[in-house]
C-alpha cells in the first residue's frame, strides 16, 4: 500500500472532476470535488450540534447519493457512525439508535413513515435531520449544510463504522472497533483488503448491495479513498447488473451466491448478450456458495472470482482465488489477517480434517457494544475469538465452512449440518432458494426439514416435493436429506444474501409443538 496519504481529500485536490460515485438508477453523478465539499459542510454541521470525536451517529437511508456524503462526514470527524437496515420496524430502528447512543440521526424522505414514529421513541436531545424534504419534527440537512463552509474541519480525527448484526437469534449488538489511529488518511485494515485485490484510482467499483452492510460501505468508502469511482445500485436485478458492467467498463465488483445464481438463471441468450470483459475482480462472501454454481460462474466469467470469509467484527480473514479454490473446491480460503483454529466444544484444538467451531488468533480486536456477556462469549482461554461458525481445515491449511452452530440439527444423536443439503438443492434446476433446518420429531428429537423457493410456483407440490427428495437421496446420506419439502413464493434473505433461517425455523416449531 503506497506511504502517501489516501483520501477524498487528496483525489479532490488533484481529480476534483472525476465521478466519485454514480447512482445506476438515477444516472447522478457526484464528482470528488463535489464529495469533498459535501462531506466537510456535514462535519461542520455535525461540529455546531455539540458533536466531537468518539460521539456517535446513527444513519437510516436508502442507497442515496448523499449516503457516503454522511459517512466520509462522520469518517473525519472522529465519530462512531451507525447506518441502520431500511428493512427494520420503527421499534427496531430505535433500540439500535438508542442502545449506540447516537445524538444525531440522518434519515431520508423515503424513510419519513418510519422516521415519523421514531419521533416518540428517541429522546429530544437527538437532532433529527432529513434529505429531500424534511417532515414535521425533522430539519432539511441541504439548507442546512448549504450555509456552511466547504472547508475541512481544523480538529479532524478517524472514525469507524459501527455496524450492528443481523438479531436472527435476539436483539442485534453493535460491533464496536476503536480507530487504528487518529489519521483520517490512515491505512485501515479495510483499505489494506482493498489492495489484495488490485483495486486502485483506476477501479469502477460496481456496488449491488444496500450500503447499510459492512462489506458494501467500506468497499466504497475504499474504492474512493483510492481514487477510484464507484457505481451503487439502488436495488440488485440481474440483468441491470450485466448492463452496467458492460456500458460502465466495471473493472471490479462483489456479490453475494444469491446474485450468481440469479444470473446464472437467467435465458442463456439474455447472459450471454453482454460483454464482461473489463472485469478485473469479482468478489463474492457474505454467505455460503455452493460449489457448482461457483464453478459455473468461474467458466462464465473466467478465473477472476476471489471469495472471502470474514464478517462485520473483522477479527480475521481468509481469501482464495479462482485457482486455489478449484484445486480446494468448497473453500473459503487461507488466513490473510489473523490465524485460523478449529476447536471442540470443550475448547480443545482439533487436528486437520476435524469439524469444530471457528476461531481466529491474533486478530484485529473488537467488542459487542453493551454487552459484555456476549464479548465473554466470543473469546475462549486463549484469547481467540468466534462467530458461531462450524468449519473444518485441510491439510494445505484451506478453511471450509460446513454450517453455524444454531442451525445444527440434531437427529438420534447425531449432528447434521442443513447448509450441504441446501447447496445441493438450489442446483436443481427447479429450485431458486431452499432452507433447510431441523424441526421436531417425537422418536429422533428432530428431523431434517426443506423450505424451497420454487422456479415456477405452478410446479409446487407433491410431484415436485417427491422429485426434490429424490434427488436429495441420490447424492447424499439419506439422515441428511428432508423428510419433507413445503414451498413458498420467496424465502426470506437479507439483500446480502443472508437467509433468515430462524424465521421460518421458529414458525414450525411453534406450530409443531402445539399439536
Amino acid at each position: 500500500m503506497s506511504e502517501q496519504p489516501l483520501h477524498v481529500y487528496v483525489h479532490a485536490a488533484e481529480t476534483p472532476d472525476k465521478p466519485a460515485l454514480r447512482m445506476a438508477a438515477s444516472d447522478l453523478v457526484v464528482t470528488f470535488g463535489e464529495l469533498e465539499a459535501g462531506s466537510n459542510r456535514i462535519a461542520q454541521l455535525l461540529r455546531s450540534f455539540g458533536l466531537v470525536s468518539g460521539d456517535h451517529l446513527a444513519l437510516l437511508m436508502e442507497n442515496h447519493p448523499y449516503f457516503l456524503q454522511v459517512c466520509w462526514a462522520a469518517q473525519r470527524s472522529g465519530l462512531f457512525y451507525t447506518p441502520i437496515s431500511t428493512r427494520l420496524t420503527a421499534d427496531e430502528v430505535a433500540y439500535i439508535a438508542r442502545d449506540c447512543g447516537a445524538q444525531t440521526i440522518i434519515t431520508s424522505h423515503a424513510m419519513s413513515a418510519i422516521a415519523a414514529e421514531l419521533l416518540h421513541q428517541l429522546p429530544d436531545h437527538v437532532v433529527k435531520l432529513m434529505v429531500d424534504g424534511a417532515i414535521e419534527g425533522y430539519t432539511a440537512l441541504e439548507s442546512m449544510a448549504a450555509s456552511l463552509p466547504p472547508t475541512r474541519i481544523p480538529d479532524e480525527s478517524l472514525g469507524v463504522d459501527m455496524l450492528y448484526s443481523s438479531g436472527t437469534t435476539g436483539r442485534p449488538k453493535g460491533v464496536l472497533r476503536r480507530p487504528i489511529s487518529s489519521s483520517i488518511d490512515s491505512a485501515t485494515p479495510s483499505l489494506r483488503m482493498l489492495g489484495l485485490f488490485g483495486f486502485d484510482a483506476d477501479s469502477i467499483y460496481l456496488s449491488p448491495a444496500p450500503l447499510y452492510h459492512a462489506a458494501p460501505l467500506r468497499f466504497c468508502m475504499g474504492a474512493q479513498q483510492l481514487g477510484g469511482g464507484v457505481i451503487v445500485m439502488e436495488h440488485f436485478d440481474a440483468e441491470e447488473f450485466l448492463h452496467l458492467v458492460q456500458t460502465r467498463r466495471v473493472t471490479h465488483t462483489q456479490l453475494v451466491p444469491t446474485m450468481f445464481v440469479r444470473m446464472l438463471k437467467l435465458p442463456p441468450e439474455v447472459r450471454n448478450r453482454y460483454d464482461l470483459s473489463s472485469l478485473r475482480c469479482a468478489i463474492h462472501a457474505a454467505a455460503p456458495c455452493p460449489v457448482p454454481i461457483k464453478q459455473q460462474m468461474i467458466d462464465w466469467w473466467g478465473p477472476i472470482i476471489w471469495e472471502y470469509y470474514a464478517a462485520t467484527e473483522g477479527n480475521g480473514l481468509t481469501l482464495v482465488n479462482s485457482a486455489d479454490w478449484q484445486a480446494h473446491p468448497g473453500t473459503v480460503g487461507r488466513p490473510v489477517f489473523g490465524n485460523a483454529h478449529i476447536c471442540s466444544p470443550e475448547g480443545d484444538e482439533l487436528p486437520a480434517g476435524a469439524t469444530g467451531l471457528v476461531y481466529f488468533a491474533d486478530g484485529p480486536a473488537f467488542e459487542y457494544h453493551n454487552d459484555l456477556d456476549k464479548t465473554r462469549a466470543s473469546r475462549n482461554a486463549q484469547g481467540w475469538t468466534t462467530l458461531g461458525d462450524i468449519g473444518y481445515l485441510d491439510n494445505d491449511g484451506y478453511l471450509y465452512l460446513t454450517d453455524r452452530v444454531a442451525f445444527t440439527i440434531i437427529s438420534g444423536g447425531v449432528n447434521i449440518y442443513p447448509q450441504e443439503c441446501e447447496n445441493l438443492l438450489i442446483t436443481h434446476p427447479k429450485v431458486v432458494d431452499a432452507a433447510v433446518f431441523g424441526v421436531p420429531n417425537e422418536e429422533f428429537g428432530e428431523e431434517v426439514k426443506a423450505v424451497v423457493q420454487p422456479r415456477d410456483v405452478l410446479e409446487s407440490g407433491p410431484a415436485l416435493e417427491q422429485e426434490l427428495i429424490a434427488f436429495c437421496r441420490e447424492r447424499l446420506s439419506a439422515i441428511k436429506c428432508p423428510r419433507s419439502i413445503d414451498f413458498e413464493q420467496q424465502l426470506p434473505r437479507s439483500p446480502t444474501g443472508k437467509l433468515h433461517k430462524h424465521a421460518l425455523r421458529d414458525r414450525y416449531w411453534t406450530v409443531l409443538q402445539r399439536t
